[in-house]
């Protein structure tokens, strides 16, 4: 708890410091506080606007708050009240520098001011800044527990943004687009192909898909647009063009999923795999060091165990897409110890020794896991899980539909994450966005369809592949 000291208690010549790592999240969090939006102090811009993205600097004035930390915390602390501040700036403060602020008692001045030295330095003591402070120092004992202060949370996705960035080096997916007749879903296909994600083949009404471009005023003269006016036709003729080599990927326009997937999975002429195609959410959520994703939130209602072996495996092949290795499973249930009464809690057991015996491969699965063990370090340590996955996972494995659709709109509406989601198992990959998803959500379905085709054909992720080649 910050104690401080009054003008009596301070003498000449005393001193305090702290020191500080910057990070991306701070020049996020000073850019809302001070309404600087200065983007050579913001994480992920291309100021320099030569289409990479640059390094920011920490803006002067963060460093500045540092001196304020420390003469509100420490020296004298609590209580004391600034009254003036000079600064002279000599070197800027990268991300993932460290940066030491250091104060020194230079006099005491009549009235209760004292005035002390400030001097900055990063890494090896290089001089960022250096200034006078005059501060009125408190007159009584003051102690505060800042313990109470509210968190905050940076809704900051750059999970996606690596993911979008690594989908920007491959060539465009050929990508047959069914039925995008609404403005939603044909800007979406738009922006994708603009940002190089998607060569888009339009199937559906040619005249309900010319008025939503219309509304969106964009021009679509140099798409392909096949004008079929059943949306069902259109699904098919999708599905044939797969099987033609003109398309490497479906994505789902302006109709209900059933329409799409009748198509797909019919034994003549669809896209079946030996494996049982399933949905995969992926979600980037605020603060988690990896991606995580949901299986299957969208398609299998009640598997069998049958079933999930094959969900289980379409879910780790596209964390390895994504370049997660080894990626960690989580199979939940209600609780995290084996119950014959929880039919959930069985089938995840059989699946983490079915693993364990290597017929689930490329990651490490246990379970059964509740929500919080699986993916809380600390609440796997209270109920004495020992495991490689508990507290760690990176893959979930909901029970059924129900429950894996609720999990992936609770963290995407109370817990501020952005999804996207992709259908596996199926010859080619298959987008399959929701009516109400917004374009980013659409951008970052494609760029899954593309890392996870660039996977299929190759067999390792984007990033491990281009390592390898530089």
């Amino acid at each position: 708890m910050p104690t401080n000291r009054t003008y009596e208690q301070i003498s000449v010549g005393d001193t305090a410091e702290i020191s500080r790592v910057c990070t991306a999240n701070d020049l996020l969090v000073f850019a809302h506080a001070s309404g600087n939006h200065n983007p050579l102090h913001l994480p992920d811009t291309d100021w320099t606007g030569d289409g990479k993205i640059d390094k920011p600097v920490a803006p002067s004035m963060w460093i500045g708050a540092l001196v304020s930390a420390v003469l509100g915390n420490i020296l004298p602390g609590p209580g004391t009240v600034y009254r003036s501040q000079t600064f002279n700036f000599r070197n800027r403060v990268a991300v993932g520098e460290t940066v030491t602020v250091r104060l020194e008692v230079a006099a005491k001045k009549p009235d209760g001011v004292v005035e002390l030295d400030v001097r900055v330095t990063k890494g090896e003591g290089t001089l960022v800044a250096d200034g006078i402070a005059d501060v009125l120092a408190p007159t009584r004992p003051i102690e505060f527990d800042a313990s109470h202060l509210p968190s905050l949370l940076v809704e900051r996705h750059r999970h996606f943004n690596r993911l979008l960035e690594l989908a920007r080096t491959l060539p465009p997916l050929p990508t047959a687009v069914i039925a995008p007749d609404d403005p939603n879903s044909l800007e979406g296909a738009l922006k994708a192909a603009r940002e190089g994600l998607i060569k888009p083949v339009l199937i559906g009404a040619g005249e309900r898909i010319q008025r939503a471009a219309e509304a969106l005023k964009e021009d679509i003269s140099g798409f392909e647009l096949i004008d079929i006016e059943n949306e069902s036709e259109a699904a098919a003729r999708g599905v044939a063009m797969v099987h033609e080599g003109k398309v490497r990927a479906l994505m789902k326009g302006h109709l209900h999923t059933d329409e799409l997937l009748h198509h797909v999975v019919k034994s003549d002429g669809g896209l079946r795999t030996k494996r049982r195609i399933s949905h995969v959410f992926v979600m980037d959520i605020p603060g988690r060091d990896t991606p995580v994703l949901i299986s299957d939130a969208a398609i299998n209602i009640v598997p069998d165990l049958n079933t999930k072996v094959d969900i289980t495996q379409n879910a780790i092949d596209c964390a390895l897409a994504l370049g997660l290795e080894s990626p960690k499973v989580g199979i939940l249930s209600a609780i995290e110890t084996v119950n014959p009464a929880i039919p959930s809690s069985l089938d995840a057991a059989v699946l983490s020794k079915m693993a364990e015996r290597g017929q689930i491969k490329g990651g490490i699965v246990d379970g059964p896991l509740a929500m919080d063990n699986a993916i809380d370090v600390q609440a796997a340590r209270t109920k004495g899980i020992t495991s490689l996955v508990a507290g760690h996972a990176e893959v979930l494995i909901v029970p059924n539909l129900e429950s894996g659709n609720m999990l992936a709109k609770e963290l995407t509406f109370i817990a501020h994450a952005e999804a996207a989601g992709l259908v596996i198992g199926a010859k080619v990959p298959i987008m399959l966005t929701s009516r109400a998803d917004d374009v980013r959500a659409r951008l970052a379905s494609c760029a899954l369809a593309l890392l996870y085709h660039y996977w299929l054909v190759n067999g390792a992720p984007v990033a491990l592949l281009k390592s390898g080649e530089d």
